[in-house]
């Protein structure tokens, strides 16, 4: 058996470019014993790492070239994001891209000005949607955003806030007059919010809960509206993209930890790698993984090309969470002879897996919601 390797599927130049350097960049910057180093530091990333990240361009990736980016779409930007899955590469960079595409969306010229110019530099953000008793529709709110003199009182809390500790900007969900808005906090105000880390499920992610009570905006900070919709409806779509890229590099990296060891363990005299059960398996996660893929490329092209993905995006979230869960677990229990779990590298891969199947909606969520459109079609 053979390790899976990398290959480029249809994309543009620009893709092909950015992968092909992406896969040498992630491979070298986040080898698996790094990743279990830097699950017991503060931030969970590495600072020198996440700087080149932006040398390179990365972090501005989507954003004009007349706010100091590059110019390109979130397509390049889920073809970054799958290498980065295949080797457990630890950096805010999903939770900014998902920002900076809320903010392009929604944003007022000012906002964007004041933002993304520090975001292509290399700035961290991230955005703050989900609450103890939330579900997966971002406009279903129980924090909220109250006029107060000459500007607005902010109360509630919000959960599982992604790199929080080390982002600049944050983009807070609120309902205002009973309508769903979102406030732009700088570093000070996410200060303010007196982030405590969570403990959660992937540990190379730091998540952390947020108060909002005491806080205060003024109206410049906020973004209502129509414009809230739009910005909540690019923040759903980003991460349901990015996620779909990354379950698919998650896949691959977990096939990788799989087939090594089954080139590796004997019993009997004989390779594991060589019975023929495992062999079935190892090709069911195989085609988990082109169909993750295909869902990914598919929906990037569509993005790239400014129609509609919502139906490409449901479809490849279903998939893409229950392969890579699939993928993880098997990639577990085939080293049941290893000793301690938490010693394979395997359960690296489950738990980003378990976290990425439920993040913005599981694959019976997205499945209810396919059919919805499908048949109102």
């Amino acid at each position: 058996m053979e390790t899976v390797k990398p290959h480029l599927v249809q994309c543009t130049d620009e893709q092909a470019m950015l992968l092909e350097s992406a896969v040498s960049f992630c491979r070298e910057q986040s080898t698996v014993a790094k990743v279990r180093q830097l699950i017991g530091s503060d931030n969970g990333f590495d600072t020198a790492v996440w700087q080149q990240i932006g040398e390179l361009g990365w972090n501005g990736i989507a954003i004009p070239e007349s706010l100091g980016g590059s110019g390109l779409s979130l397509a390049e930007a889920i073809t970054l994001a799958e290498p980065m899955g295949r080797h457990l590469l630890a950096t805010p960079f999903a939770s900014t891209q998902i920002f900076t595409q809320g903010l392009l969306a929604g944003g007022s010229a000012t906002q964007q000005q004041a933002v993304l110019p520090r975001i292509s530099q290399g700035a961290a953000a991230s955005v703050a949607l989900f609450e103890d008793e939330g579900d997966w529709d971002l406009t279903h709110l129980s924090a909220s955003a109250s006029a107060r003199g000459a500007g607005f009182a902010l109360s509630g809390s919000k959960t599982l806030v992604l790199d929080a500790a080390v982002a600049q900007a944050l983009l807070v969900s609120v309902s205002l007059d009973g309508q769903p808005a979102l406030v732009l906090l700088d570093a000070a105000g996410i200060a303010a919010c007196r982030p405590v880390r969570e403990t959660i499920i992937d540990e190379t992610r730091r998540a952390y809960r947020l108060t909002l009570d005491g806080v205060t905006v003024d109206e410049a900070a906020l973004i209502r509206g129509d414009k809230a919709l739009a910005a909540l409806a690019a923040i759903r779509r980003s991460a349901l993209a990015l996620h779909i890229a990354e379950a698919a590099g998650g896949i691959a990296g977990a096939l990788d930890v799989m087939v090594d060891y089954l080139n590796t363990r004997t019993t009997f005299g004989r390779k594991i790698g060589s019975y023929q059960s495992l062999k079935h398996t190892c090709a069911q996660i195989l085609i988990g993984l082109e169909r993750t893929r295909s869902h990914a490329y598919h929906v990037a092209t569509l993005m790239a090309r400014g129609e509609d993905a919502e139906v490409a995006l449901h479809m490849g979230k279903a998939e893409a969470g229950d392969s890579f869960v699939f993928a993880g677990d098997r990639a577990v229990q085939f080293h049941g002879g290893f000793g301690f779990t938490y010693d394979c590298n395997a359960q690296l891969f489950l738990r980003r897996a378990i976290w990425v199947q439920q993040a913005f909606g599981d694959a019976g969520h997205h499945r209810r919601r396919l059919g919805e459109i499908l048949l109102a079609a």
